[in-house]
């Protein structure tokens, strides 16, 4: 008669799956920048109940919103560090980690979310979680912060030479620097929980941002002039710390890709049915809204694409504009 033996690695495994009440309980934070309201809390709640809910309530996140937790290039410090878990960050703070994410803003390579979407969740996407691991960021999904817009409090923003002399606040994002001074503007880096304030106390005369976070954040209240420009299509990515990721169970590094699919899904949809009932609101609330030639603020920008496809990441650069383009 044979003996059975079995691993102690085995039996736990077994033990775990035969009485899921051994299971771990296990609790997380996740923070982000925006405000409650925004497509981004509303799916960090979507992905912390849709979880709590895989896992039998074992799995509890706590949400903290409006940069409780600092602004988006401290959270990604801490991640690194492994000491935050997770936070729906920006594309222009990651991108000073990993470079390649600052590929995705070149000006006006994108005319709407869907085009960019496709690209995420395919191979370019891919290339860029790895690249995202290797600095201990582990990607749960690419959000979305849709297309970014210009404001000011002073005059209309029709063609780029409207721009000169204007000082704009932008966040920590080397691209949208670029394309600001390209267009004749002083850049001025501001928080963005800092930058109601600023705006109303005249430190600058205006400011760039997605629809979602313009209204979300009551700019609206400090600007009155809104163009419409799209100048810089960005994304949110979604990131775990790799520390914390090390840590999961394999059952439950699949019950947080589950909830984060979900999570991704709605966050995106949230933002592309947002726009067209925000600059109704917008409008409502005295915002002069103006429409742009895209063409000239393309040619007036075009620099920008040139400098980043000659530079360290150039390679990846060149690959997502040519997708972005219908090249491959």
């Amino acid at each position: 008669m044979k003996r059975r033996t079995f691993s102690v690695a085995g039996f736990a495994l077994a033990a775990t799956l035969a009485f899921p009440a051994l299971a771990q309980n296990v609790k997380l934070t996740l923070g982000h920048g925006a405000a409650p309201g925004n497509p981004r809390h509303e799916a960090a709640v979507k992905f912390a109940d849709v979880l709590k809910e895989k896992s039998g309530g074992r799995i509890e996140i706590k949400i903290s919103p409006s940069a409780q937790l600092g602004d988006d290039a401290a959270m990604l410090t801490a991640l690194r560090t492994g000491a935050l878990d997770m936070s729906a960050n920006s594309q222009g703070a990651t991108s000073t980690v990993v470079a390649e994410y600052a590929a995705w803003g070149m000006p006006f390579i994108f005319t709407e979310l869907p085009q960019a979407w496709k690209l995420l969740d395919g191979p370019l996407g891919e290339e860029l979680a790895q690249k995202s691991a290797a600095k201990g960021l582990v990607v749960l999904g690419y959000w979305d912060n849709g297309f970014r817009h210009m404001s000011n409090n002073g005059k209309p923003l029709l063609k780029p030479e409207d721009f000169k002399g204007l000082k704009v606040r932008t966040p920590p994002d080397a691209v949208t620097v670029d394309i600001v001074q390209a267009l004749g503007a002083e850049a001025q880096q501001i928080k963005f929980a800092e930058l109601y304030v600023a705006l109303q106390q005249g430190v600058v005369d205006g400011q760039e941002n997605p629809l979602a976070n313009f209204h979300a954040s009551k700019l609206y209240e400090v600007q009155k002039f809104l163009s419409l420009t799209g100048h810089k299509y960005e994304m949110v990515p979604f990131l775990m710390s790799k520390r914390t990721w090390d840590r999961l169970s394999a059952a439950d590094r699949q019950l947080v890709k589950d909830a984060a699919k979900e999570a991704t899904a709605l966050q995106r949809k949230l933002v592309q049915e947002a726009d067209a009932k925000l600059l109704a609101d917008l409008k409502s609330k005295g915002v002069r809204i103006d429409t742009i030639d895209r063409a000239a603020f393309a040619k007036a920008t075009a620099t920008v694409e040139a400098k980043w496809a000659a530079g360290p990441v150039g390679a990846y650069v060149k690959k997502v504009t040519a997708a972005a383009r219908g090249g491959v």
